[in-house]
């Protein structure tokens, strides 16, 4: 039987995730379009990774028994877009790419800069026809 390692799995594992990740991940082709104009892609990526395993004789193992060896590993990926490098003729934008909110939570809490903007106009609008009707009084 072949023995295998942590460090072996560890190995594998960061073999695999160097070939999943590499700089056209992050940095997208440039596509480029009939007026000139390039567009590249930029991307956000995150992974993780473990690894364990054991190769220790149990409890009820004879000593001259060779030692089992358990072990696993695993890796994720995630990949988020994050903007659009644009270069043409007229200069170079970054567009940012927005993903929609993930939850109701996202939700409110994008919408709270808005409602706070309206609550502080309806209170300036109050507030100045209240001065209004003072000067009216006066």
């Amino acid at each position: 039987m072949e023995k295998n390692s942590i460090p072996e799995l560890m190995s594998v594992t960061m073999t695999r995730i160097r070939e999943m990740v590499d700089v056209n991940t992050i940095v997208g082709q440039p596509v480029t379009t009939p007026d000139g104009t390039t567009i590249i892609p930029v991307s956000k990526v995150s992974f993780g990774f473990a690894a364990g395993g054991t190769d220790y004789a149990g409890k009820h193992d004879k000593p001259e028994e060779d030692k089992n060896f358990g072990g696993g590993s695993g890796a994720a990926v995630n990949i988020h877009p994050v903007s659009l490098l644009v270069v043409s003729p007229a200069g170079v934008k970054l567009l940012p790419v927005v993903a929609p909110p993930g939850s109701a939570v996202d939700r409110a809490i994008e919408a709270v800069p808005a409602l706070l903007e309206k609550v502080a106009s309806l209170l300036g609008r109050k507030k100045g026809k209240e001065d209004d009707g003072e000067e009216e009084e006066s």
